[in-house]
């Protein structure tokens, strides 16, 4: 998507041109490249890079020896995708600041380049902080850079973005 496109589509989710500018999250290329990886825990179709496919089919049956069940709640995302979430959240009568401070602005979503998982496991609601509290995150926290993937949004990240244990992004180089 060209930037003219992508400020349009800003635009009418009431993101401003200063807000945009004062983003400080970098903007994300959508990646083409992708595989299909199974479904979500909603049975939704995920994708993600080939890498980061292998990379997480390695990561999860690892856990899963360590009798750690890790489950894939969302994968690559394509901005339109991502301006539906938030238009959905503006619709629920949410403000578009405090929409910002959980969901990354189009463009600018890690999930754009099919690297980024938001990972689930057990019975709790996903998406959740609660989710540090089960054996998963801390299996994650001590296991999951050995196959490449980072917790994108610690607590008080710099990228300003609300803590998010569940969110592990695939960087090959690690």
């Amino acid at each position: 998507m060209n930037r003219e496109d992508l400020s349009k589509k800003l635009r009418s989710l009431g993101i401003t041109e200063a807000m945009e500018g004062a983003c400080i999250m970098p903007e994300y290329a959508e990646a083409m490249d992708l595989v299909d990886a199974g479904e979500d825990i909603f049975g939704r179709p995920q994708k993600m890079t080939a890498e980061t496919y292998a990379a997480w089919k390695q990561m999860r049956t690892s856990a899963a020896q360590d009798s750690i069940e890790l489950k894939l709640v969302s994968a690559h995302r394509s901005v339109d995708y991502q301006c539906d979430l938030i238009q959905k959240k503006i619709e629920e009568g949410r403000d578009i600041e405090d929409i910002l401070c959980v969901n990354a602005m189009p463009g600018h979503s890690e999930h754009h380049t099919g690297r980024a998982l938001d990972l689930h496991a057990g019975d709790d609601t996903p998406l959740e902080e609660s989710f540090e509290n089960h054996p998963a995150f801390d299996w994650l926290s001590t296991h999951a850079a050995s196959f490449g993937f980072r917790m994108s949004y610690p607590k008080d990240n710099t990228a300003g973005i609300d803590y998010e244990p569940w969110h592990w992004c695939f960087h090959p180089e690690t």
